[in-house]
């Protein structure tokens, strides 16, 4: 099953076709109204004092420039349509390889997960958090304070093995007994599916996850231990 597509708060609210879609619906609905009004207007214009010509003609002109852009809105989605698909085809690589961001990592009971911590500087006591699939809290670890990836090995910190599943982990930076920061911390999670969400690219990763492509921070291959931003 996959989830929905979660930014954890860094970046949030999907723009493209979706948002261009219901301006231009808004739109099309003015151009209508506007061409009944105009119709009305010239049907019931009273015989005796008729219409200025220059006043109609003034009306012409915005029933075009409204229809043009009407018309315009419909070649920008378009656009936008073909340009995703030019985008997911380009990310169609990292099918199969590690991205690092803010998600839910996949353990399969066996190979670590890699963590990437990022305390806040002024922390003297880092908590790592370790969520299940329920959201339900189910170890936590103390950290260095340190940026270093963290590899966890399944464990909850008191020794006890979890099982294959979903994992969410949060880090808490705490400055004299006080919860200073509390942030997703990145992950990396193998790849499976590229898919196009309102005109921008969204990967799946193997723990269901849909993330956009553009909040991955790092990129590597399953068998490689380095990444590259």
């Amino acid at each position: 099953m996959t989830t929905a597509i979660t930014n954890y708060g860094t970046t949030s609210g999907l723009t493209g076709s979706a948002a261009t879609q219901t301006a231009t619906s808004t739109l099309t609905s003015d151009f209508e109204t506007f061409l009944r009004l105009m119709t009305t207007q010239a049907k019931y214009q009273d015989p005796l004092e008729p219409m200025d010509s220059s006043d109609y003609t003034a009306q012409l002109a915005q029933f075009s420039s409204v229809e043009q852009q009407v018309l315009t809105n419909d070649t920008l989605t378009s656009m936008l349509s073909q340009l995703a698909l030019t985008n997911m085809s380009q990310l169609t690589g990292w099918v199969g390889r590690d991205v690092r961001a803010q998600a839910a990592a996949h353990f399969d009971g066996v190979n670590p997960v890699t963590v990437s911590p990022n305390p806040a500087l002024l922390s003297d006591d880092v908590q790592m958090v370790i969520y299940d699939d329920a959201e339900k809290e189910v170890g936590r670890i103390t950290l260095p304070v340190s940026a270093e990836p963290y590899e966890w090995d399944g464990t909850d910190g008191e020794g006890n093995q979890l099982g294959e599943g979903n994992y969410t982990f949060v880090i808490e930076s705490y400055s004299k007994d006080q919860k200073i920061l509390s942030e997703v911390a990145e992950v990396y999670g193998r790849v499976k599916e590229t898919q196009s969400v309102d005109g921008q690219v969204a990967l799946i990763l193997e723990s269901g996850t849909a993330i956009l492509a553009t909040s991955v921070t790092a990129l590597r291959d399953r068998s490689d231990d380095s990444s590259s931003t």
